[in-house]
């Protein structure tokens, strides 16, 4: 280690304390005012209402007076109004009420914020302080934040993995479910990659840092999560955009209520102010502001337990506008390894012996389609042909042959066997074809031994979970779902026959998907593109909305797309569509109520509403929309592994 690099410094969040004290202070304040006043106390009930506007009027106060400084008004502005006028016209008690319920409410939303910010903190108390370093023969224990790439560490059963890395010694199994919300455990094998912050099973492993500290996963992860909550949405912004004006709305409206009242009707100031205090309250969009933030904090935090990252609340919300999705193939269908998918031979062939002998002549080859072949020989536990190959010949796009126990095997396409002179049966033939159609590559198998022939059929596998998946896409509303792969246009249609996929588009480089998503969008769709986030990060960046297929391992994913599937699981996929709509139904909910108290309230101030009254309809409603947007954190979550999906 040559240098050390900066310490990752994260803001530690603090619980509203001071907030939920000057609540109680007010509370308990009110009570006793509220106690002497209907005793026959009116001195000492003055002096606990007293009490409790200020300590309820604290925090609003420091509110108003930091809006002032900016130029702005803000709602603590009107409800400070209010209570000083119920006091000035001797209503302390009112104004007591009113304060402490306005308190209530604000300790309330703050301790929403500040569950969400423990939970990124919870993820940065994954990764621990400080780490076995493998150092001339010995272990040494030194801070995280001094490792560097290339360092070698020791990580024992039960600790997390300080680093991400690739592990150069020994085997475990690796408890990712923080980061990715996968509750089975992972085996580890040398080569494989962990990640700072997962756990550690059973196996003590040597690793090699890959990457530096500020730059895990993990604390990219926490990055991009904070960014996110200081993102506005286009309903925060909409409610921004009308809440300086509406706040000066309110005010005149009840400046002139008062006026009008006092010098035009000849009420007494008294009445006419009190019915203006009470227009203050009823007008003041308390509700309306927190109903969306409220919502959108739960669902982002709900969506990462399950391994489901949105880089900001206008992505949560986009995804639930999306009507067309596109997929990639390779490595987001299917798992982009190839395999043995079907093995025809003729009923009297001794098929065993006849993949014994073609697993012998491909272990020699460097074509990539003998892995499948010799996976498949272990699946099926058979010994492999040890003895020597004789004259073995590889052709360069049509396949490979030898002598294997002095019998001729050759595997590979028919030119292969064309340029030996050989007379392939008809039935081979048929089968061989009937395997392309399905979008299989076919190997043909061919002896010197006659009967014992056949031909194995190789396909890139499906995602056991991808239909069901495409089906729940399908029922929560997404009416299109397009296949755009670079691959033959015969596989790509038969993979997405077996997915249920409604178009597929084959044959494609990266800049053409990015014409497809194009091509989809301008009738007016929204487009979502789901990748794995390597060389589709073209059209990941093109669609309205980009989802990248397992995050955890994948630096583009991080980088480019909206967002981020942890894992690989298409599951993953309508939950974070579900998750999205009801994120939508709820900010609808909380506007829509919102306003219609707002509006009800208002309209009730000229039928002579009591400010008491008017003061637990405004925070009452307050209190509902923030508990109506925390509910999003412990719904049961649907499930879609069999392609069921509630209704958008």
């Amino acid at each position: 280690m040559t240098s050390t690099p900066p310490a990752t410094n994260h803001t530690q969040a603090q619980p509203p304390t001071a907030a939920a004290l000057a609540t109680a202070l007010c509370a308990a304040a009110t009570a006793t005012a509220a106690g002497c006043h209907f005793s026959g106390l009116p001195s000492a009930a003055a002096v606990a209402a007293t009490a409790a506007c200020a300590s309820g009027g604290i925090i609003p106060l420091k509110n108003s007076l930091a809006s002032l400084r900016e130029g702005s008004l803000n709602v603590d502005l009107l409800m400070l109004l209010a209570a000083a006028g119920a006091a000035l016209i001797g209503d302390w008690l009112e104004g007591a009420v009113l304060l402490f319920l306005f308190s209530l409410s604000g300790t309330l939303e703050a301790f929403a914020t500040y569950r969400t910010a423990r939970s990124i903190e919870s993820l940065i108390a994954l990764r621990p302080a400080t780490a076995a370093l493998l150092q001339d023969g010995s272990e040494v224990q030194v801070a995280v934040d001094s490792l560097l790439p290339g360092c070698q560490l020791r990580v024992r059963p039960g600790e997390r993995f300080p680093v991400d890395g690739q592990i150069t010694d020994g085997t475990t199994w690796a408890d990712e479910s923080t980061l990715t919300g996968e509750s089975e455990q992972i085996a580890k094998h040398p080569g494989d990659t962990i990640f700072a912050g997962t756990l550690n099973g059973q196996g003590s492993v040597v690793v090699r840092m890959t990457r530096a500290v500020q730059d895990t996963t993990l604390e990219r992860i926490v990055h991009l999560v904070q960014e996110a909550q200081s993102r506005k949405t286009p309903s925060q912004r909409f409610v921004e955009s009308w809440q300086q004006p509406y706040v000066i709305g309110v005010l005149s409206a009840s400046l002139l209520v008062f006026l009008g009242s006092w010098l035009l009707q000849g009420t007494a100031w008294q009445h006419a102010f009190y019915h203006a205090m009470v227009l203050l309250v009823a007008g003041s969009p308390c509700a309306v502001v927190v109903g969306a933030p409220a919502v959108l904090l739960s669902a982002i935090a709900r969506a990462g337990r399950q391994g489901i990252l949105f880089k900001g609340g206008v992505h949560l919300e986009q995804l639930g506008h999306v009507d067309v999705m596109a997929f990639d193939k390779t490595g987001t269908v299917t798992l982009g390894k190839p395999a043995v998918v079907e093995f025809w031979t003729p009923p009297a062939a001794a098929a065993n012996e006849l993949l014994r002998l073609a697993a012998a002549v491909e272990d020699h080859s460097e074509h990539p389609l003998k892995v499948p072949v010799l996976a498949e020989l272990t699946r099926r536990q058979l010994t492999p042909i040890t003895e020597p190959l004789v004259e073995f010949h590889s052709h360069t796009g049509l396949g490979v042959h030898a002598h294997v126990g002095g019998v001729w095997v050759g595997v590979g396409r028919e030119g292969l066997f064309e340029t030996h002179d050989l007379q392939l049966p008809p039935d081979l033939l048929t089968n061989a074809g009937r395997m392309r159609e399905q979008g299989q590559t076919a190997l043909l198998v061919c002896t010197s031994t006659p009967g014992l022939y056949g031909v194995l059929g190789v396909a890139d596998q499906l995602r056991p979970e991808a239909p069901g998946a495409l089906q729940a896409l399908q029922k929560l509303g997404i009416h299109r779902r397009v296949i755009l792969t670079g691959d033959h246009e015969r596989v790509a249609r038969a993979v997405a026959a077996r997915l249920g996929a409604d178009d597929v588009r084959a044959g494609l480089l990266p800049d053409q998907k990015v014409v497809q998503i194009g091509q989809l969008a301008a009738t007016g769709n929204t487009v979502a593109m789901i990748g794995d986030g390597v060389n589709d990060a073209p059209a990941l960046a093109a669609a309205h909305l980009g989802i990248a297929m397992g995050g955890a391992g994948t630096d583009v994913a991080l980088e480019v797309a909206d967002v981020v599937l942890m894992r690989d699981d298409l599951k993953a996929l309508p939950l974070a569509v579900w998750i999205s709509r009801q994120a939508r139904r709820r900010v609808r909910q909380n506007m829509i109520f919102a306003f219609a108290m707002i509006a009800a309230l208002v309209i009730a101030t000229f039928f002579q509403l009591p400010l008491w009254l008017g003061v637990i309809g405004h925070e009452g409603s307050t209190v509902l929309v923030v508990l109506n947007g925390l509910r999003i954190l412990w719904e049961p979550l649907p499930n879609f592994s069999d392609g069921n999906a509630a209704s958008p």
